[in-house]
């Protein structure tokens, strides 16, 4: 019996540090530390850019005292995230929109909806999703 009894024990510690460790790890993820130059070096975007995406409100940095801007790995992510959409063709209100999706403000037909918009235009090959106006002469050699 005292057997079963620490087992459960060492089970239901296990569960509580598992528990710990993930909230550890949000707050790690959550904690504003990497600088504007660090996330344009990470992220392979220029600091203008960042800049226009803070401005539409697809990610809101935290600000030191001296009112620099101050990322954490969530906005890092973000930020990879929104680059992917865009070299996929999507606008910036269609980003919107989706980090909207995210938060769960859509009725469950516009997910849907959503959700097959995304898969058919990011599975695209990228030579459908240029216009035929766009400098693609092919059409004219034989």
């Amino acid at each position: 019996m005292s057997l079963f009894v620490n087992y459960a024990k060492f089970i239901i510690s296990s569960k509580v540090e598992v528990k710990e460790l993930k909230s550890n790890d949000a707050l790690r993820r959550n904690m504003p530390v990497f600088s504007i130059s660090v996330v344009t070096k990470l992220s392979e975007l220029t600091a203008r850019q960042i800049r226009y995406y803070e401005t539409h409100e697809l990610i809101k940095p935290q600000r030191s005292e001296g009112n620099k801007r101050l990322f954490s790995l969530n906005d890092l992510e973000r930020l990879l995230e929104i680059k992917k959409l865009i070299e996929k063709g999507f606008n910036i209100k269609g980003i919107k929109q989706i980090f909207n999706e995210e938060q769960g403000q859509l009725t469950n037909d516009e997910l849907e909806t959503r959700k097959q918009m995304i898969v058919e235009a990011t599975q695209k090959p990228q030579r459908e999703a240029i216009p035929i106006n766009r400098g693609d002469l092919s059409r004219f050699i034989k």
